[in-house]
């Protein structure tokens, strides 16, 4: 299956998903078909700060034309934070939209888990992931430690690299979600976050919300439900 992704982001998070893509399907020795169409992680910050989700998804609608036309039989967001406007988008979208929502949801049910923290933007975290998560309850950061969450993390995605400043933010507010809020595990919400935590222990559980999606993209890419 000729797969499509939405990327740029930004653009740590597209290489997650292209690295993702490639590295599993060259272990499984099956070939990848695979076009990237690019956004701008600028304007979807706007969006996302304006909460419009209108707006993104019509910013996105040309990119998915063009990925049709490149030949894509299916499409994905490179973005938990894009994933904002996604029933906006699958309602305009020429192609089949691979949603990374239903995916995480099914994977914390997996794992039969009661209650769940969430790292990521400020919509993310206020809106429990959009509340698409109905498998356990979640608790996300609150005030003062929300905003920071937010800032650090979208200053992150917009220049592809962490801070360790940045990483003892993450770390911290974590740390909280499970020491005070009786969270099992922390969804890394933002895809980009994999800056941060990859290669780093953070003392707590965590389970990375685009790699989900990532496993999803190449479990479809060569026709696995």
């Amino acid at each position: 299956m000729h797969i499509g992704l939405i990327g740029g982001i930004g653009p740590a998070a597209t290489e997650f998903y292209y690295r993702g893509l490639i590295d599993r399907h060259a272990r499984s020795n099956t070939a990848l078909d695979l076009t990237i169409a690019h956004a701008d992680v600028r304007e979807m910050a706007r969006n996302l700060a304006n909460r419009d989700a209108r707006k993104q998804a019509d910013a996105f609608a040309p990119l998915l034309r063009r990925l049709a036309a490149a030949g894509a039989d299916a499409a994905a967001v490179t973005s938990m934070g894009g994933h904002f406007c996604i029933r906006e988008l699958e309602a305009m979208s020429p192609l089949p939209l691979l949603n990374a929502l239903p995916e995480v949801d099914a994977a914390i049910g997996a794992r039969k888990l009661k209650t769940v923290g969430i790292l990521g933007t400020r919509m993310v975290m206020e809106t429990r992931m959009y509340g698409a998560i109905a498998s356990a309850a979640v608790v996300v950061p609150e005030g003062e430690a929300l905003d920071e969450v937010h800032k650090n993390y979208s200053e992150m995605a917009i220049a592809g690299r962490v801070t360790d400043a940045q990483r003892r933010v993450f770390f911290a507010e974590g740390q909280k979600l499970c020491r005070d809020r009786g969270a099992e595990i922390v969804l890394l919400g933002g895809t980009d976050l994999f800056l941060a935590f990859q290669g780093h222990d953070c003392g707590f559980p965590v389970l990375d919300c685009a790699d989900v999606h990532v496993e999803a993209i190449y479990k479809r890419s060569i026709g696995s439900s």
